[in-house]
C-alpha cells in the first residue's frame, strides 16, 4: 500500500476530529439540502445514518444515565445543613422549566403550523435495498444487554464485545480499588462509545435533510422554525424566572450579574458544555459578582452536575412537538395530561448528572420518549437544529448554577473589612 494513502488518510481523520462538531453538522446540512434536491425522492436510502444513530442512543442511553446519576451523588460534596436547600431550589428550577416548555409547547404548538407531513427514518427504511446492510442494522443492539439475553443474535454479541472492549482500551489498566473507581471507569467507557456516536451525528443530520429535502422539500422544515421560535421563547421565560427571583431574593442585581458573567455565558453558547464553562462560571461569581466563596461553589461546582433546567425543558417541549406532528399526521394521538405529567418526571430524573454528558438532549430524550410511547425515531427530525439548540439551553442551564449561587448567597453582601489606618506596613 502506498504509505502516502495512509497518510493523507491519517490527515483527514484528523482533521475531522479537530473540525468543532456543529460545523460539521452545518457543512452535513448544507450538502443534505444540495444532495435532497438533485437526488430527490431517491435521497430516502440516505435515512439510514440517522436510523443508526438514534439506535445506538437509545442502546446507550439508560447505562448512561444510570452511572451519570450515580456519580453525581457519590461526588456530591455538601455541608451540613446545605443539602435540603440545594435540593429545593433545583427541583423548583427544574420543575418550573419543564411546566415553562410545556405551557409555550401547549399555546403555540409548533407541530401543527405545516400541514406537509414530515418524513421519518422509519418511513424511509424501506427504500433501502436488502441484504447485508439491513442484516448488520437489525443486528445493532436496541439495549445495551439485550444481545446478552437473545440467544438468536450473536452478532450483536460480538459487536457489543468489540465496542465495549475497544473503549476498555483506554481505562484497562486503571486501578479499581475502591467502588467510586468501578462507577468511575464505568462511566468514562460509556463516554467514549458516546463520542464515537456523537462523531456519527454529521453523517445523520446530512441523511435525514436530504431524506426531507428530496421526498417534501424545504416546506418539511416549515416546523423547525416554529419549534426553534418556541423552544427560545421558553428558555427566554425560563431566564426572566432565574432574573426575578435574584433580583427578589438576593444582593445581586441582575444586569451586574449579566455583565459580570458575561464570559461565562459566552463560553457556554460556544462549547455547548456547561462543565466546561464550571471554572469560568466560578471564577465570574467569585471574582467579578462578589460572590461569598461558599456561595459560588455551590452553585457552579455542586449544582452544575444536577441543575439542566435548560436540557430539561428541551426534552418536554421536544415530546409535545413530536406528538402534534404525528397528530398532525394521523398517526397518533395528543400527549395526555398524565403522559405530560410522566414528561415532567422522566425529564427531572433523566436531567440529573447530564451536565458530563456530550449532546446530552439527545442522549435524555430517548428516555422521555420511550416513557411516553413516542417513536424514538422521530427525534431524527431535530437533528438539524439541535446543535443551535444545544447551546442556547446550555446557557440557560449555566444561568441557572448562577441562580442558585445567588439565591445561597442571600440578601446581605459580604462586605471587606475596612481599616481606617489603611495598610499596615511591616
Amino acid at each position: 500500500m502506498d504509505p502516502s494513502s495512509n497518510t493523507r488518510q491519517t490527515s483527514l481523520l484528523s482533521r475531522w476530529h479537530h473540525t468543532p462538531l456543529y460545523i460539521r453538522i452545518l457543512e452535513a446540512l448544507v450538502l443534505g439540502v444540495v444532495t435532497g434536491f438533485v437526488a430527490g425522492p431517491k435521497a430516502a436510502i440516505f435515512s439510514l445514518p440517522s436510523k443508526i444513530v438514534l439506535q445506538l442512543l437509545g442502546t446507550l442511553a439508560p447505562p448512561l444515565i444510570l452511572t451519570a446519576v450515580i456519580q453525581a451523588l457519590m461526588k456530591a460534596h455538601l455541608e451540613k445543613g446545605t443539602g435540603g436547600h440545594l435540593v429545593r431550589l433545583l427541583l423548583l428550577n427544574t420543575l418550573v422549566a419543564i411546566s415553562i416548555g410545556l405551557l409555550v409547547a401547549n399555546v403555540l404548538q409548533p407541530g401543527h403550523w405545516s400541514t406537509a407531513a414530515v418524513p421519518t427514518a422509519s418511513a424511509t427504511v424501506h427504500a433501502t435495498p436488502p441484504g447485508m446492510l439491513l442484516q448488520f442494522l437489525e443486528n445493532i443492539p436496541k439495549s445495551f444487554l439485550g444481545p446478552l439475553t437473545d440467544n438468536g443474535k450473536v452478532l450483536s454479541v460480538i459487536l457489543l464485545a468489540v465496542a465495549v472492549g475497544m473503549a476498555l482500551r483506554r481505562v484497562g489498566d486503571r486501578p479499581i480499588t475502591r467502588l467510586s473507581d468501578l462507577v468511575n471507569a464505568t462511566f468514562d467507557t460509556l463516554i467514549t462509545l458516546l463520542h464515537w456516536v456523537v462523531d456519527l451525528i454529521p453523517f445523520a443530520v446530512f441523511g435525514i435533510v436530504a431524506s426531507l429535502i428530496g421526498s417534501k422539500g424545504v416546506a418539511a422544515f416549515q416546523p423547525l422554525g416554529a419549534f426553534i421560535l418556541a423552544v427560545l421563547l421558553g428558555l427566554l421565560l425560563q431566564s426572566i424566572f432565574y432574573l426575578v427571583r435574584i433580583r427578589l431574593l438576593s444582593w445581586v442585581r441582575p444586569m451586574d450579574l449579566l455583565r459580570g458573567t458575561r464570559d461565562a455565558l459566552v463560553m457556554a453558547f460556544s462549547t455547548g458544555s456547561s462543565t466546561a464553562t464550571m471554572p469560568v462560571t466560578y471564577e465570574c461569581l467569585r471574582q467579578k459578582v462578589g460572590l461569598r466563596d461558599r456561595s459560588a461553589s455551590l452553585g457552579a461546582l455542586v449544582g452544575s452536575n444536577f441543575n439542566n433546567d435548560g436540557t430539561a425543558l428541551y426534552e418536554a417541549m421536544s415530546a409535545l412537538f413530536v406528538s402534534q406532528i404525528l397528530v398532525q399526521q394521523g398517526l397518533g394521538t395528543a400527549l395526555t395530561l398524565p403522559q405530560q405529567l410522566l414528561v415532567v418526571v422522566t425529564s427531572v430524573i433523566a436531567s440529573v448528572g447530564a451536565a458530563g454528558i456530550p449532546e446530552a438532549g439527545l442522549v435524555t430524550m430517548t428516555l422521555v420518549f420511550n416513557a411516553v410511547g413516542l417513536p424514538p425515531e422521530y427525534i431524527a427530525v431535530l437533528l438539524p437544529v439541535d446543535w443551535f439548540l444545544d447551546r442556547c439551553r446550555t446557557v440557560i442551564n449555566v444561568l441557572g448554577d448562577m441562580n442558585v449561587a445567588c439565591l445561597f448567597d442571600g440578601q446581605d453582601r459580604e462586605r471587606p473589612v475596612h481599616n481606617p489606618f489603611g495598610p499596615l506596613d511591616h
